[in-house]
């Protein structure tokens, strides 16, 4: 088993080191390309976008992938030192003795392994508000702020992540071979759950709602809905403008409790008819099933992936190959099993984002041509616009860079489409 261990050691470094080269020259190509097209707004923006708004985004971009070279170092040093380091294992050789029986073990072990996690991503958050965010004019938070919703993120972490983690512990160690079948029915109806509760209940704990106010908006949006046969549970606008000033729309929950949400900060600088083709958009998504198609590839993926966590979690080389050597031979840890399965799975499942990439970006087309049907492709586009500028959304990413990562069509091939669709009456 030692070479197995050692093999499995080597791939694990070289994933690591391959994931780590190609993330940072695809952002190297990126923050070349919107430095090469500083210069000049494209075409199709020149007469909507200044070129101080073009350089602006550009300059956010760059300035976002620079500080991302260096948390990135830092996420590959902190991995290494939790594994094969052997942070895991001291953490679990100091957590044990304070319990007794092995959930509890597991609970305890979460809990200060997510406190420490928190402390050492506290300097990236930090800096994305207070210095990138706050330097463009984004920022709209203050300090306080800030603690209040770290503690309020800590408080719902404990109140809601530790209990399902002890339920699964427990699902793990009382069903024998089949546990991971249980398992996974029992996180997908933890994640239904919460799927109902976050517009009731966890989502009003850090933004104020407030139902959308009577005029030309609200009535819009409400013969948008009627034409569509889109049934809420109300219009919605959330104070986004306390923390940014960056803009949205969204619709929440399932069933009766669907929610449409508007950012403030949205309503405050669109048109009704633009807010209108915006909700249109979100609505397509809505119409051409894309939440549920998301929702059954999210519990297809996670599917497999208990079946290849209850493979590892067996396997003592697994652990051995990642830094846990301090098992008894034939024993295992459902707490340190459950937290490297996660830790080493990204490394692998990287290699999966240009493929969902790709399958949202057709999501965002067919949702488009939804809303050039019940509304109108121009106001869609005068949106964006206005988003793009307001945003600072770079107009020039790298071409490779965007099919690898964005969920989104790039600005000019977005608008491309759009014209396409208004041009042939499908408005």
């Amino acid at each position: 088993m030692a070479l197995e261990i050692v093999l499995v050691k080597k791939i694990f470094i070289a994933a690591i080191v391959l994931k780590a080269l190609v993330e940072s020259w695809l952002d190297r190509r990126n923050q070349n390309f919107i430095f090469n097209h500083r210069g000049q707004v494209p075409d199709r923006f020149n007469k909507t976008i200044t070129l101080p708004d073009h350089q602006k985004a550009a300059d956010y971009s760059i300035a976002k992938i620079n500080a991302g070279y260096f948390f990135r170092i830092v996420e590959v040093f902190i991995l290494l030192v939790w594994t094969l380091g052997g942070g895991l294992q001291s953490l679990d050789t100091l957590t044990s003795p304070l319990a007794s029986g092995p959930v509890l073990q597991g609970v305890i072990f979460f809990a200060v392994f997510g406190i420490i996690n928190l402390l050492i991503g506290l300097p990236q958050s930090i800096y994305s508000t207070f210095v990138i965010e706050e330097k463009f004019g984004f920022n709209k938070t203050n300090p306080k702020l800030f603690t209040m919703d770290l503690l309020k993120g800590v408080l719902l972490g404990g109140i809601i992540g530790l209990p399902i983690l002890a339920g699964l512990i427990y699902i793990l160690l009382s069903l024998g071979s089949s546990w991971w079948i249980w398992g996974w029915g029992f996180l997908t109806i933890v994640q239904l759950i919460m799927i109902w509760a976050y517009p009731r209940i966890i989502a009003p704990l850090f933004n104020k709602f407030s139902p959308l106010e009577e005029g030309e908006v609200k009535q819009t949006v409400l013969k948008l809905l009627e034409r569509t046969g889109f049934k809420s549970n109300g219009l919605y606008v959330m104070d986004a403008s306390k923390r940014s000033s960056h803009g949205n729309a969204y619709f929440t929950g399932f069933g009766n409790n669907k929610r449409i949400v508007f950012f403030d900060t949205l309503i405050n600088g669109l048109t009704s008819h633009e807010v209108e083709a915006v909700l249109a958009h979100e609505l397509g998504h809505f119409k051409r099933k894309h939440i549920v198609k998301g929702l059954i590839k999210s519990l297809i993926l996670s599917f497999v992936g208990f079946y290849i966590l209850n493979i590892l979690f067996f396997s003592p080389w697994f652990y051995a190959a990642h830094g846990i050597t301090h098992l008894p031979e034939g024993q295992f840890s459902p707490h340190l099993g459950l937290i490297l399965f996660s830790m080493v799975a990204g490394v692998y499942t990287y290699w999966l984002t240009p493929f969902m990439s790709w399958s949202s970006r057709k999501y965002e087309f067919e949702a488009d041509a939804f809303a050039a049907q019940y509304a109108n492709a121009g106001e869609l586009i005068n949106a964006l616009v206005k988003m793009y500028k307001d945003n600072a959304s770079t107009l020039t990413p790298d071409p490779l860079f965007s099919a690898f990562y964005h969920s989104h069509p790039p600005a000019s091939v977005r608008v491309e489409h759009l014209k396409k669709l208004q041009s042939s009456g499908a408005v």
